[in-house]
């Protein structure tokens, strides 16, 4: 039986140095353009009135959660770097590796999400705004959330189980399922087992949807004759599987390294680019090679900055 102590102690991240200006700087940096970036996408998809189609529903969705993905992880790496506090505490710990998992789970499932709707809209255009319809749509945002959620509470559930005594140094930036596997001083082949259950469902499900709304669109694509008319069907959905690509080769490249030794290293930088680039990517992306989001971004610049140029002048 685990003792009070085992359970109240605060957990030392090892993943942070003294002295590290460069990486206080570089996470500002990074967090500060995931959430301008993020939140621009949403602004101008909630203003925009050619933008309120189920595709861009999901988007501004995407964003949002993009930045409650980021903001688990970065202020609080920050706060450690800046302060050289490497401890966090018990409660702290679990609250955010809940939340880690909630937010990414949801984001996978959303991810899954914008494919099938991609499938429908590409598929069976003609009755697409009927399948798609606003109501569904809410419905299956929601689906996701929930789904995040009850993943996350079994998560966190499995991992409160383990015991934690000894040595409470965690090799990471921040509190994650598997580091903290790894600390744990009890027997942890059962829980690694249900976890790996659930990253099945979790991950390697919505990703073979995925791949087969794709495979759907591909093939329909490819039964077009003109080639400009192929590349503006492709179009349509090339931002999105771009997207798709980034998430799960950092989610797979996160959660398929060995967790042990000195392999933690290589696990430390592909859970950063998993927390991290897709977030950073995402707007990015959708603005660069979506004319639609181009414009209504261009509109609002406009009207937000003609008034401030008259005025000067």
């Amino acid at each position: 039986m685990a003792t009070n102590e085992t359970y109240f102690d605060d957990f030392i991240l090892l993943g942070f140095s003294e002295g590290q200006i460069m990486f206080s700087l570089l996470i500002a940096m990074i967090y500060a353009l995931i959430s301008i970036g993020n939140l621009t996408v949403f602004s101008i998809i909630r203003i925009g009135r050619h933008l309120q189609t189920p595709m861009y529903f999901f988007l501004s969705c995407l964003s949002i959660l993009d930045v409650c993905y980021a903001t688990v992880t970065l202020p609080a790496m920050l706060v450690m770097v800046v302060t050289g506090n490497r401890r966090i505490s018990f409660n702290r710990c679990f609250t955010q590796l809940y939340f880690f998992v909630m937010f990414g789970g949801a984001e996978s499932l959303l991810l899954a999400t914008m494919a099938y709707d991609r499938y429908v809209a590409i598929c069976n255009p003609m009755h697409y705004l009927h399948i798609m319809n606003k109501m569904f749509c809410s419905y299956f945002v929601a689906g996701c959330w929930i789904c995040g959620i009850l993943i996350s509470v079994f998560h966190t559930w499995m991992t409160l189980k383990l015991n934690f005594c000894g040595d409470r140094h965690i090799n990471h930036f921040f509190c994650d399922v598997l580091p903290m596997l790894q600390l744990a001083c009890s027997e942890t082949d059962s829980t690694q087992l249900l976890l790996h259950i659930v990253a099945v469902f979790l991950g390697v499900s919505p990703f073979l949807l995925v791949v087969n709304s794709y495979i759907h669109i591909i093939s329909t694509i490819l039964k077009i004759h003109s080639s400009a008319g192929r590349q503006k069907v492709f179009s349509t959905c090339s931002s999105h599987l771009i997207v798709v690509t980034v998430f799960y080769m950092t989610a797979t490249l996160n959660y398929n390294s060995p967790i042990s030794g000195n392999s933690f290293i290589v696990f430390r930088v592909s859970s950063i680019l998993y927390s991290v680039v897709p977030p950073l990517c995402n707007p990015a992306i959708y603005c660069l090679r979506n004319k639609e989001v181009k414009t209504a971004l261009k509109k609002a610049l406009r009207l937000h900055l003609q008034p401030a140029i008259l005025r000067s002048n």
